[in-house]
């Protein structure tokens, strides 16, 4: 059955770039009907806090959402939840909806994000073992800490796993943390800045074991008890926290004969192959000027609210090009960490400042150009190093590793 209200713009993904389409819709004039599915049970909120002050408790859900419940109300945003978008007819222009029947529509913006990378081993079902990915997975990790679990084993340095750790160590639990790689940050980050996390979380009584498989979890009464590894150890656990990545969540377009290997291909417009169909956020791949052109995902709040005012513009007739310098930011214990450009494919780095006082930026260069930077309780570095990341500049070495100079002061 076909609904009969037909919105002029279908948004499927509630995250920060579907919302900020919806956003930048009205915000640009955009007077058509509006409707947002989402597969969450929650109006729009924040996905990082949740691994950083949702978790800790520093926030509560109503100060991460992302706009008050009445908001969407009074800007006419018709907003559907628990509505899961199952397949596309892209030349009918319909949306199948699991157990709603489906939805025709004039143009659809695909903001559908991904699912977390589970564990692919015996015992991976187990009670207790979650990921970082909702309001619903982070407060059943709460609510295990509150029943007395204090043994947690993190699989993943990436970002998620090492501020997750930070924020269990706070809570006094005991933190393991399981990386596959030599290092953790290592599909992110150049080495010093991995070594300088390594040795912090270690300092903060962190477990921190590099080049570790796990083999499967063991469990009594149908919880996890213990990590298996490879070599044989054996880990005690009440709690197991999962943080190895996302797969992007574009079956219905890839089915319906859009194209795309790693999420969904875009254009610099944010459109998909298939006719009237957009896609933005997480799950869209775009060839990025800051990667030499390769097309890549970005997982940031910066490339889903630029995407998505992208989109609005294009819809509301003010078409315009993405082409947003890349910025991320992680904080854990008292770091913060900024980093501004993408460092793939670099050929040299430059330390400045001392990671010893807890104040340092690494600066990637290739050819002897500014990459990017990460920056490490230094805003002013971050702030005026994006000058250099957007000129591609060329700056002696010396200069950059002077933390006397200015950034400012190397852009010709």
């Amino acid at each position: 059955m076909i609904r009969a209200d037909q919105p002029d713009v279908l948004i499927v993904g509630t995250g920060h770039a579907g919302a900020q389409v919806a956003v930048s819709l009205r915000q640009h004039g955009f007077e058509g009907k509006v409707t947002m599915l989402s597969r969450d049970r929650e109006l729009p909120y924040e996905r990082p806090p949740l691994s950083k002050e949702y978790l800790a408790r520093d926030k509560p859900f109503e100060r991460i959402m992302i706009r008050p419940a009445r908001f969407w109300e009074d800007k006419g945003i018709d907003l559907r939840l628990e509505a899961d978008v199952v397949g596309i007819d892209p030349v009918a222009h319909v949306a199948k909806l699991r157990n709603r029947g489906s939805l025709r529509y004039g143009k659809l913006i695909w903001a559908g994000g991904g699912d977390p990378r589970l564990m692919n081993c015996p015992g991976a079902d187990l009670a207790n073992i979650h990921s970082v990915r909702t309001r619903a997975d982070v407060d059943a990790i709460m609510a295990a800490i509150d029943g007395g679990a204090r043994r947690v084993v993190v699989i993943g340095g990436g970002y998620i796993g090492l501020e997750a750790a930070a924020v269990l160590r706070k809570l006094n639990c005991k933190v393991t943390v399981l990386e596959a790689q030599p290092r953790v940050l290592c599909r992110v980050a150049g080495e010093d800045l991995s070594q300088f996390f390594h040795e912090e979380h270690r300092r903060q009584g962190v477990d921190l074991r590099l080049e570790t498989a796990v083999s499967s979890f063991k469990g009594e009464d149908g919880s996890v008890t213990s990590v298996q590894l490879a070599d044989g150890a054996n880990i005690l656990a009440d709690l197991v926290i999962v943080g190895i990545g996302i797969l992007p969540s574009v079956e219905p377009l890839i089915a319906a004969g859009a194209e795309g290997q790693n999420g969904v291909d875009v254009n610099q417009f944010c459109q998909t192959t298939l006719p009237d169909i957009y896609s933005v956020g997480d799950c869209a791949a775009h060839k990025n000027a800051y990667a030499d052109g390769a097309r890549i995902r970005l997982e940031s709040v910066q490339n889903a609210n630029d995407m998505a005012t992208v989109v609005a513009k294009s819809i509301c007739g003010q078409s315009s090009a993405y082409d947003a310098v890349p910025w991320f930011w992680s904080n854990q214990y008292d770091l913060r960490l900024q980093t501004v450009g993408l460092s793939i494919g670099h050929d040299a780095t430059v330390l400045r400042g001392e990671p010893a006082e807890r104040k340092f930026s690494v600066i990637y260069l290739k050819d002897g150009r500014v990459l990017a930077l990460d920056c490490v309780n230094s805003t002013r570095d971050y702030v005026e190093g994006r000058k250099l990341v957007e000129a591609r500049a060329k700056v002696c070495r010396n200069e950059l590793a002077n933390a006397q100079v200015p950034l400012k002061s190397c852009i010709s």
